[in-house]
């Protein structure tokens, strides 16, 4: 396992000990850093620990408790810190300091991206401007939003803890985003694969939690039927592979099994909501034996029932041009071109698809290079140089 691995993996619990220890966001977050930037001089020459996630906690709990000491401030805190037991305890109760870490950041005093983007900086360790980008904002305006957002909960002196029952629901749709930003972080970058892994689990945790909320069992279906197809999803050569290529002998079929269970279970609950929906589209894709079987009709009509937010309206006109013909899915597309998608890369790449399944070589190698521009993996800029190649040969 890489270092950029065990940080992601690692990140949010350390972090989630020390804001439990300390009740001080920016000590723990400081403390973390430090702990991170030790093991990256210290592990190239000791090696990495067996268990490099005890390591890094009783490590950042150290330069808490010297800080505090160095500092002479909070006495009872310290005395309390110093007799905590270290991350290595075997009574450490893991997936709880990260799912009271996750309720207290969405506490409903916050608003509702502030929520998503504080537990996704301090749970999952994403830059600011990583989640900036899943905002499509820019990365000034998240910095602030961070910023009055942990001062907030100071100042407040919101609790950390999972809130009574009573009071889940109204914290349960700011969780639910932010764990569905978590995974799609992941699921969009192999590198941060252990992000979904990491937002499947906790999903599985709120379930067991709430497990009369529809919507969090529809999120965990949504999960799992997208998490199926991650080994068909990239070529030997890194670059990404679309559904119509993938081999579909390689998707986990046990995994699309499960999905779907949870799914149905959900949708026998009342009206759906948007991740059951969703979960259905990827039902749609996970269930069709082949790329042309794929009832992009149906799909399209699920769209419809979604917030049309500008990706769930590129979305739609995706599945209406495979149903209905490219010709129409780049109309729908460069109605979307002047809204707020500028400078989305998926933008440009759909229109680039539309534009070679009419033919239309050059434009369609002009609108290929204005996404291979705007894209954030390498995987892909692989399959983004794949595509250009292919076309630039013809036009």
């Amino acid at each position: 396992m890489t270092f950029e691995e065990i940080y992601r993996q690692e990140w949010g619990q350390v972090v989630a000990t020390l804001i439990r220890l300390t009740g001080d966001w920016d000590l723990a977050e400081e403390c973390a850093q430090e702990a991170f930037a030790a093991a990256l001089q210290r592990w190239p020459i000791d090696g990495v620990p067996d268990r490099p996630g005890a390591w890094l906690t009783t490590t950042a709990r150290n330069r808490a408790i010297d800080w505090l000491r160095r500092e002479a401030v909070g006495a009872q805190k310290l005395r309390e810190l110093a007799a905590t037991p270290a991350e290595s305890d075997p009574a450490y109760d893991v997936p709880d300091d990260r799912l009271r870490l996750m309720f207290t950041c969405c506490h409903p005093a916050l608003a509702m991206e502030a929520r998503v983007a504080l537990t996704l900086r301090t749970l999952a360790g994403l830059s600011t401007a990583e989640i900036a980008r899943a905002f499509l904002v820019p990365e000034t305006t998240m910095s602030k939003r961070l910023t009055r957002a942990k001062q907030k909960i100071q100042h407040a002196g919101i609790p950390y803890r999972v809130p009574p029952a009573h009071l889940l629901p109204e914290r349960t749709p700011a969780v639910l985003a932010v764990l569905y930003l978590l995974f799609n972080e992941g699921y969009s970058d192999v590198v941060r694969s252990n992000l979904s892994s990491e937002a499947i689990r906790l999903a599985r945790l709120l379930v067991q939690l709430m497990p009369e909320e529809p919507e969090a069992a529809g999120l965990l279906a949504l999960m799992l039927l997208h998490d199926a197809r991650r080994d068909a999803r990239l070529a030997p050569d890194g670059a990404l592979v679309t559904l119509d290529d993938q081999d579909r002998t390689r998707w986990d079929r046990a995994q699309i099994t499960e999905g779907t269970e949870v799914l149905d279970s959900a949708l026998q609950r009342g009206v759906p909501g948007p991740y059951q929906v969703q979960a259905a589209v990827a039902a749609c894709h996970a269930t069709a034996r082949t790329a042309a079987d794929t009832d992009w009709s149906q799909i399209a009509s699920l769209y419809a029932q979604l917030p049309q937010t500008p990706v769930v309206a590129l979305n739609r006109a995706v599945a209406i041009g495979m149903a209905d013909g490219p010709a129409v899915g780049l109309r729908l597309v460069d109605e979307l071109a002047a809204g707020p998608l500028t400078g989305y890369h998926l933008l440009p790449a759909t229109r680039a698809d539309f534009l070679r399944r009419l033919e239309r070589w050059s434009e369609a190698a002009a609108a290929y290079q204005q996404a291979l521009a705007l894209a954030t993996t390498d995987a892909e800029r692989r399959y983004l140089e794949k595509r250009l190649r292919e076309v630039s040969v013809r036009s």
